[in-house]
């Protein structure tokens, strides 16, 4: 079943890599037919294809890195049962994983903030996911009081707590959670396409809705004659898709180590 899943990506990967009579001969299946990377050259060197994607990584690192910062100094108060009002809190938080004010309340008010064609309108909104918060709640939630109680005698104050030991035992979790906000700030287009319209901030996945939908005619501008005789519209789809696939499937791998526990596995003795 695993593999019957990847047959779509494999054969977008070989019409991208695929010489033009195999495509429009329909006869790119799983395997690439004449292996050319004119069309991968064609898209990756292209400016508005370089720009998009600086833009969509400037977003994804500045906002991964802002969402887990706010969810963890969040998450650590909430972590703390016996405060009153704790109960009526998280139900708060919770209720806003069912209903929300819709598209056109966040539209208004997104406007009314002065956020519209700017990059804060892809950042903030999606700051903090409910869903990510309650999975850092638990884990803190998890973690030996004897950890807090030893700080606190030696003088460490809540702030310091979080920063200084918490955070530095929570690998695992807020890797997990960053892939989570990482992925989704990488694969937003909706928000850029009710937020932005200015072509300087046109993010890479809004860049490739225009190449998906209109291959034709957004790319006969940019090519010349004999650029477009031998790059096909289709070959630009499936190039343009890979190109902007590869950046995040390649995060993986460095933080598929963090997926695993027992890093606080003799933090506390006694």
């Amino acid at each position: 079943m695993g593999l019957i899943t990847l047959l779509p990506f494999a054969n977008v990967l070989s019409k991208s890599v695929s010489e033009e009579w195999a495509i429009v001969a329909g006869k790119v299946g799983v395997f690439p037919r004449g292996f050319q990377l004119d069309t991968m050259r064609f898209v990756v060197t292209s400016d508005q294809f370089i720009h998009s994607f600086l833009i969509s990584a400037f977003v994804t690192v500045v906002g991964t890195l802002a969402s887990i910062l706010f969810t963890a100094m969040t998450a650590y108060p909430l972590s703390k049962r016996e405060l009153p009002g704790m109960g009526v809190l998280i139900v708060l938080f919770i209720f806003t994983m069912m209903f929300s004010g819709g598209i056109i309340p966040n539209y208004l008010l997104l406007r009314e903030l002065g956020m519209l064609n700017h990059l804060s309108s892809l950042i903030l909104p999606a700051l903090i996911s409910v869903f990510n918060l309650l999975v850092v709640k638990s884990y803190f939630e998890s973690l030996p009081p004897s950890l807090e109680e030893s700080a606190k005698l030696d003088g460490a104050k809540n702030i310091g707590i979080l920063f200084r030991i918490l955070l530095p035992l929570s690998g695992p979790v807020l890797a997990t959670v960053g892939l989570f906000y990482a992925v989704y700030y990488w694969n937003d287009y909706f928000n850029p396409m009710l937020y932005i319209n200015s072509t300087s901030l046109k993010p890479l996945q809004l860049y490739l809705q225009d190449i998906v939908m209109n291959a034709d005619t957004s790319t006969a501008l940019s090519m010349s004659a004999d650029d477009m005789m031998n790059v096909p519209a289709e070959g630009i789809r499936a190039a343009t898709v890979i190109a902007s696939t590869i950046p995040i499937l390649l995060v993986y791998p460095f933080l598929q180590r963090y997926f695993i526990k027992g890093v606080l596995i003799g933090s506390v003795k006694g």
